[in-house]
């Protein structure tokens, strides 16, 4: 279930690529996510500033067709972000959403809970590696030094984490 409200926290997020699609475990959620960032600050006037704020924007489509609107802000790098989330309605996403154009991205996210965690693999629709969709998955901690055992239906998928790099940062690959 996607939160209906959100506030700032703490991410603490790792973040793996895989080199296929794993088999995913039965009973996981799947959500089809269409993102899209809006520029940052500096490069726009007051007027533009005003109309799209800086951040994401997000609509998740769940499984029986319910869409869900995000409007989200990050800073930080690395392991730990800052991110502030709230959910808007449709009408506000709507008005946003020409300000991403050119820096959108599409996935289908498989959420699946284990050992305690949640296990997200996205399956990039528009990024593409040696032909491939891009695949990677991700996992939130609730501190910095828990382990992150990778489940074994992941772990042979492995190419390599990129929790710290930036060129695989979804608004980095979002075009």
């Amino acid at each position: 279930m996607v939160p209906r409200v959100t506030n700032a926290h703490h991410e603490i997020e790792r973040v793996w690529v895989l080199r296929e699609v794993p088999v995913i475990p039965a009973g996981a959620e799947v959500w089809e996510i269409e993102q899209g960032y809006l520029p940052q600050p500096s490069v726009r006037d007051d007027l533009q500033r005003a109309r799209y704020p800086e951040g994401r924007l997000r609509r998740v489509t769940l499984a029986l067709g319910e869409q869900r609107f995000f409007h989200t802000r990050k800073t930080g790098s690395g392991l730990v972000r800052v991110e502030h989330e709230r959910e808007i309605d449709c009408k506000e996403f709507d008005e946003l959403w020409p300000g991403t154009v050119g820096k959108r991205i599409t996935k289908t996210r498989h959420r699946v809970h284990e050992a305690g965690l949640v296990w997200e693999v996205d399956v990039f629709r528009d990024v593409r590696v040696d032909e491939r969709a891009l695949v990677m998955v991700e996992v939130e901690l609730e501190r910095e030094d828990q382990a992150a055992t990778l489940p074994s239906w992941i772990a042979p998928l492995v190419v390599k984490e990129v929790t710290t790099a930036a060129h695989y940062r979804n608004s980095a690959l979002a075009h």
